[in-house]
């Protein structure tokens, strides 16, 4: 080709009817014209050129992110990782117990319709009838008016009323439960970066059950005992003022009363009733208060805790195990990498012709 090249100038140098037009003859001008012409048009369209490949490296850039970058393979940038995807968990999970993202308002709604329409189905009625009072009260070991404690008879219809409370209590505290385990499968799902290990969001979500089982032991115990502490202690104020209201608007001396007639047991049905009425309403708000002290607020603040303890004594391969990821998503991420690189590549050498134009 150089030979051909070199006599097809020699041959258009010396010959007679071509010698004055030899700079502007052969291939070698034919190529520099074709090269001008090329340039002129790929520098009309290095812009087009320049947005199409911004383009593919954003496209790019964006399944990378959604892919997920390459993990290190030392343990340390292996605990790292996991760490960072706990972070990311956690930050989700709580924007739904603080109102950020839709699904904790159901806590709201265990304490405002499911607690108070539980208290009010139980059976008091039954509890409290005239048959049941004065049974309860006929076999009470004695009945003494003058002390300032209520008596034995009020005391055991009292306490046998309280023990109803104990199941509305645990109901509430099972459905708080419910509802932080749903919020935490939620959440897993909504962390777009632990979709790619599967094995890492089921040890997870199991150590956050295990915690929320702990919560909820814990809730179930502090409510019991709000109910078991108004059996221990009974308002001795309430029963101090009852005989005032009973002789209240009254001007003549009460007579002396019959304690085995019937007006006798049904007021104190009624004594005993309103008793519980208030009792129920302390316990309607107190029992929320013990759910969320035990459950809501520690899931906010120690519920990866059991699962930081349990990945800080695992190995490198255990780490690696719980960051296993599919081979073809894997793939697919190599080949975006190389791909991206290309693309940066090729703009890089645009701009530096553009400038040095």
């Amino acid at each position: 080709m150089i030979a051909a090249r070199h006599k097809e100038r020699e041959y258009f140098a010396t010959s007679p009817e071509y010698s004055h037009l030899s700079s502007k003859m052969g291939s070698e001008y034919l190529a520099k014209l074709l090269s001008k012409h090329l340039e002129s048009v790929i520098r009309v369209k290095i812009p087009s050129i320049t947005s199409l490949i911004n383009k593919a490296i954003e496209e790019l850039e964006s399944e990378m992110d959604h892919l997920g970058r390459p993990i290190g393979v030392d343990a340390g940038a292996q605990l790292y990782t996991i760490l960072e995807l706990c972070r990311a968990f956690e930050k989700i999970f709580k924007e739904h117990l603080d109102g950020g993202r839709p699904g904790g308002d159901r806590i709201y709604g265990v304490f405002d319709n499911q607690l108070p329409t539980a208290l009010k189905k139980l059976p008091f009625d039954r509890h409290l009838s005239l048959q049941n009072v004065r049974k309860v009260v006929s076999e009470a070991d004695g009945y003494q008016p003058h002390l300032i404690a209520p008596e034995q008879g009020y005391r055991r219809l009292i306490e046998g009323a309280l023990n109803y409370f104990r199941g509305p209590a645990e109901a509430s505290v099972d459905a708080v439960h419910l509802v932080l385990k749903e919020l935490v499968r939620k959440s897993i799902g909504e962390t777009q970066e632990l979709n790619r290990f599967p094995t890492l969001q089921s040890d997870l979500a199991a150590s956050c059950y295990q915690s929320l089982e702990r919560f909820r032991e814990d809730g179930k115990k502090t409510a019991i005992r709000l109910v078991d502490m108004e059996a221990s202690y009974l308002t001795v104020e309430f029963f101090r003022n009852l005989p005032q209201e009973v002789e209240k608007g009254s001007n003549t001396a009460v007579p002396t009363v019959d304690r085995y007639t019937e007006g006798h047991f049904r007021r104190i049905a009624s004594n005993v009733s309103s008793y519980i009425g208030m009792v129920s309403e302390t316990l309607r708000l107190s029992v929320p208060k013990a759910a969320v002290h035990c459950q809501v607020r520690e899931a906010k603040r120690s519920l990866l805790s059991l699962f930081y303890s349990q990945v800080g004594r695992k190995e490198a391969k255990q780490l690696a195990l719980l960051l296993d990821e599919d081979p073809a998503l894997m793939e697919r991420r190599v080949q975006c990498a190389k791909r991206l690189e290309l693309y940066k590549s090729a703009r890089d050498e645009i701009d530096a012709v553009s400038w040095a134009r």
